[in-house]
């Protein structure tokens, strides 16, 4: 009898909703801006979730008096704002790009704050009304609620394979509707005998009426959600990403579109003026491209496409640039392409003789096109000239022992992404220290892995894989790096070798014939002389040259702390390697700003930091504010020690959950091989289990004993991690997701605890202060988010999981 009347099943279906509309949005501004936005975005909008718990502390009797109509209410006003603040945000004319200098982007970022801010608002008022409502059921709750979280995470990457995210968009939309007539139709045996004794005043109150018009006009607003026209819900791309940019061409257009989890591949055609996209070419050839298609993700990245008839000679242009310098030290290589694309470096080795061609692209929606789409027009290059692998590259390198004369490292971001800073808060493991020793175990005696980058002055992104490369080579035991290295720039690209072996005299004489022919700049081989350097394309100093001879001499250590960017290797436990910004060269940088400097400041970080400091700000507030409030009202009878440990506790619950989360998240991307299997596998599996646990926590563990199950369970996530990655990453992928849930289960399922076992110590205390708790614990989280990446920058994920785990310590000791 005590459960009967819990809208169960509602809350599991608005908190699956929300997750799922969480998800969804950060696809959809990663298209629309991009994805570091997203995040920045996503983790403010999450405040509604602190907001509904401070909303609700205010209004107690509203909850008792009213749960029902108040429930129904928020549910469908998430199905009305879901779809619907989106479509206002697309109308507000935010530019990232201008945040610095126009005082009016705040103000815009603002509005899109507030606005993204109300469906989830809906959502956690909703769950929140449940657990202060039901007192005594907040485990069964709890349970419901993110065991609806965790499909809504899994489900939202599958429904992203068959729909275009603005169909997703509509359907989370109506699923809002649908959950609030599951309320009403679940909350109809409420009545004053079925009710909670402890609620039974409070229902005869209520005076549910049993009507089936609600339910109708409920279901009636998912029908209208569904039927709304998917162009009004379309993203709207930044004129400043590379793809708008291309269409301002007289008469290009899309030829074609598809849409996964993966992102939005575009295919651009231009008859009237043929695209050439042929980056670093030398400005010696006398040879353009063929004609080209542009190939983009997310509007960005642009990859060309090439028409090819099969005839080598047309592809003549892919001689002169800085990426075909290892075919001229090596002859008829066995080679592998990281990072295929549409096949450009297929291409370039197919013109120089290579004996065989593995290419390895992450989207397999790429590889459709080239292999099937456009098979005619491309030549067959993914079917005759290549094995084309459907793969992330690092997992490729770790589950395979076929050995190569070279692999190619594709160049695989867009240029004004890299160059505006925009990747600065990714997490890339193609480029750390471990890859690169992974890429060294794959050569065969004196074969080359090359790496070609985009230009950028001062250098970073080069001194940082230089410094990886030199690292790479001494923890592999060469104890003779200067003479496996070297490093050559064109007008617009570096391409940096590194030899498993050492470079002999031939090969600095066609090194520096290669560069002679095409005006290429050498920045350093072993031997070279500073008088060689920068005599070309002529910059102000030779920095390639006195920069790598730095990185391999005795003031290494110096050279990395002084510099006025951040240019230490980046690792797998700190694998953010577009992250350069240093806090002592921002005065500088932006006193450049008007000798146009803003380009050279990495402000993703910056951003980021800012982030920070607003969520924290918001964040007081809604959890001081309420508190506050009810006191001067003298509506709590809770002592003040008991309100300070009711804070400390869910703020540390908080902050825990959401460290160790985000960690293991970046850690399993390794060992599963795909971005998104990590998000969706891992995600699931610590929502499902974390579920299960709060069922068991209604037996009231100590939570001494487990906050102490949860430090052994992420103890031994951390010593078997590096075990699998190892010896299991060569398993089907059934296996290793399989492998990957059963190991997350025990922490999952212990830290599923403590959220239940401390609202049923608040309810002890006072149940008027559900709602505070539960606004901290949503506030900790938004916090933990934007903390978690920057500690992880700094110290690196293992160290995320260890505060974490002090975290859980204090919330033990902290216990209401």
């Amino acid at each position: 009898m005590a459960s009967r009347g819990a809208p169960v099943i509602a809350v599991a279906l608005i908190s699956g909703a929300a997750l799922a509309y969480e998800i969804l949005l950060m696809r959809l501004f990663s298209i629309s801006l991009w994805h570091h936005f997203a995040y920045m975005i996503i983790s403010l909008a999450l405040l509604g979730y602190g907001a509904s718990g401070a909303l609700l502390t205010l209004v107690p009797r509203a909850v008792e008096r009213h749960f029902v109509l108040l429930f129904c209410a928020a549910a469908a006003a998430f199905g009305l704002t879901a779809a619907g603040c989106f479509l206002l945000a697309q109308q507000v004319p935010f530019n990232p790009l201008e945040i610095l200098w126009d005082p009016r982007q705040p103000a815009w970022l603002l509005a899109l704050y507030l606005l993204l801010l109300l469906p989830f608002l809906c959502a956690g008022a909703c769950v929140c009304l449940a657990l202060a409502r039901f007192r005594g059921m907040q485990p069964r709750i709890y349970s419901f609620d993110i065991l609806g979280a965790g499909v809504g995470s899994l489900g939202v990457v599958g429904l992203l394979f068959v729909l275009p995210p603005q169909a997703a968009l509509k359907l989370i939309g109506a699923l809002g509707w649908l959950a609030a007539a599951t309320a009403w139709v679940e909350c109809r045996g409420m009545s004053r005998t079925a009710a909670p004794k402890a609620n039974r005043t409070a229902a005869e109150g209520e005076g549910i009426p049993v009507s089936r018009w609600p339910v109708l006009l409920l279901l009636a607003g998912a029908g209208l959600t569904m039927l709304m026209p998917a162009a009004w819900l379309t993203p709207t791309m930044s004129p400043y990403k590379e793809l708008p940019q291309t269409l301002r061409i007289p008469g290009a257009r899309v030829l074609l579109e598809r849409s996964s989890p993966l992102g939005l591949v575009s295919v651009v055609e231009s008859p009237r003026i043929p695209l050439r996209h042929a980056p670093g070419l030398s400005l010696n050839a006398t040879t353009e491209p063929p004609p080209q298609w542009g190939v983009f993700t997310d509007g960005e990245g642009l990859n060309a496409m090439t028409r090819f008839d099969g005839r080598r000679e047309s592809l003549a242009h892919l001689d002169q640039v800085s990426s075909a310098l290892p075919y001229h030290l090596l002859r008829r290589p066995q080679v592998l392409v990281l990072g295929a694309g549409a096949g450009a470096d297929v291409l370039q080795a197919h013109y120089h003789g290579a004996s065989r061609i593995d290419a390895v692209e992450l989207n397999a929606q790429v590889v459709a096109l080239v292999r099937e789409r456009f098979a005619q027009e491309t030549g067959g290059i993914y079917s005759k000239i290549a094995q084309v692998h459907v793969a992330e590259a690092r997992a490729f390198l770790a589950s395979g022992d076929t050995r190569y004369d070279l692999i190619q490292v594709a160049l695989l971001d867009g240029f004004s992404a890299s160059s505006a800073g925009l990747h600065a808060l990714s997490e890339n493991y193609l480029y750390t220290v471990e890859a690169l020793q992974e890429a060294l175990r794959r050569l065969r005696p004196g074969g080359l892995l090359a790496v070609t980058r985009w230009v950028t002055l001062p250098p970073r992104d080069t001194f940082k894989l230089f410094a990886a490369a030199t690292a790479a080579l001494e923890r592999s035991g060469a104890t003779d790096a200067a003479s496996r290295l070297v490093l050559i720039r064109s007008w617009k690209t570096t391409t940096l070798l590194v030899r498993n072996g050492a470079f002999d005299a031939a090969d600095i004489a066609a090194i520096r014939a290669f560069c002679q022919s095409r005006s290429f700049d050498r920045g350093y081989y072993p031997g070279m002389r500073p008088e060689e350097a920068n005599r070309y394309n002529v910059v102000e100093r030779p920095d390639l040259f006195e920069g790598a001879s730095a990185l391999l001499g005795p003031g290494r250590e110096a050279f990395l702390r002084d510099y006025k960017f951040n240019i230490a290797p980046a690792t797998d436990d700190r694998p953010h390697f577009f992250h350069f910004f240093k806090w002592r060269s921002l005065p500088e940088l932006l006193a450049s700003r008007g000798r146009g400097g803003l380009p050279l400041l990495e402000w993703g970080y910056p951003v980021l930091a800012a982030t920070l400091v607003q969520a924290t700000l918001a964040s007081l507030l809604l959890i001081g504010l309420p508190i506050a409030w009810v006191r001067r009202q003298g509506a709590l009878a809770a002592p003040r020690g008991a309100r300070g440990r009711v804070l400390l506790y869910f703020l540390a619950i908080g902050f825990g959950f959401m460290f160790i989360e985000i960690a293991f998240i970046q850690k399993f991307v390794l060992f599963l091989g795909h971005p998104l299997y990590a998000v969706a596998v891992v995600l699931f599996a610590f929502l499902l289990f974390a579920g299960i646990g709060s069922r068991v926590a209604a037996r009231r563990p100590p939570m001494k004993a487990v906050a102490a199950a949860i430090a052994a369970s992420a103890a031994l996530c951390l010593l078997l991690l590096p075990l699998l990655l190892r010896h299991a990453m060569g398993w089907p992928d059934g296996a290793r997701i399989a492998l990957s849930a059963a190991l997350i289960a025990p922490l999952a399922f212990f830290m599923g605890m403590p959220f239940p076992l401390g609202l049923a110590r608040v309810e002890a205390i006072d149940a008027r202060l559900i709602p505070w708790a539960w606004g901290i614990n949503g506030c900790a989280s938004v916090i933990a988010a934007v903390l978690a990446t920057l500690l992880a920058i700094h110290l690196g994920f293992t160290a995320v999981v260890l505060a974490a785990l002090l975290l859980y310590g204090l919330a033990a000791a902290a216990r209401p």
